[in-house]
């Protein structure tokens, strides 16, 4: 029998239930994490999308954002989406002076690079970490990669358009991020890969 890793999606803000939604039919046993000492009952954390400066200053009042920084640190799997990216970026462009953030990707995000709520779009990602043809990639007001770290791989960029060869899937050691919400989309495979690398990681 296949072993369900308990992963816990932040729920602050975003498509919660939709992650959860994917992640078990991926496979995984999912919960919400709303308090500090949820995080260690996980073996894997998803931080959703939302507005990436509320959920920060939300996760310091509540005090969530040591604990997630300390279980980042010490290899527990993460995976973030649109504002989730952020959250895990070392830097940010475009952010708030006093905006903080779980850090652990060695890159750069750029604020809403995509531009504003009007500018969204649909686009298939080509993904290096998944078969079956191009992942629908679904940009709400999204962050591209500027800049990356020796040790980041890239999993995705955007393929055509004036946005053509940005970043905007990345993996580095524990921790992945898109810029596009697959939780919006049915398809389950970067939540499946996700799974996979908690199960490995467990």
């Amino acid at each position: 029998m296949t072993f369900a890793p308990v992963i816990g999606v932040l729920a602050i803000q975003g498509a919660v239930r939709e992650h959860i939604a994917l992640l078990e039919a991926a496979g995984a046993q999912a919960i919400q994490i709303r308090h500090a000492s949820e995080i260690a009952q996980v073996a894997g954390i998803v931080l959703p999308g939302g507005e990436s400066t509320t959920i920060s200053k939300l996760a310091v009042i509540d005090g969530l954002m040591e604990p997630l920084r300390a279980a980042a640190a010490g290899g527990v799997p993460m995976y973030g989406s649109c504002a989730g990216m952020i959250l895990l970026a070392d830097r940010i462009l475009d952010g708030r002076p006093d905006q903080e953030t779980i850090g652990g990707i060695d890159m750069t995000v750029r604020r809403n690079a995509f531009g504003r709520q009007v500018d969204s779009f649909e686009g298939g990602i080509d993904l290096e970490c998944i078969a079956g043809g191009p992942f629908p990639g679904i940009f709400i007001r999204a962050p591209w990669v500027e800049e990356i770290g020796e040790q980041v791989e890239v999993l995705g960029r955007v393929g055509a358009g004036a946005a053509e060869g940005r970043i905007v899937a990345v993996r580095d050691r524990n921790l992945i991020a898109t810029s596009f919400h697959p939780e919006l989309t049915g398809d389950t495979r970067v939540h499946q890969y996700f799974v996979e690398m908690v199960r490995q990681t467990a």
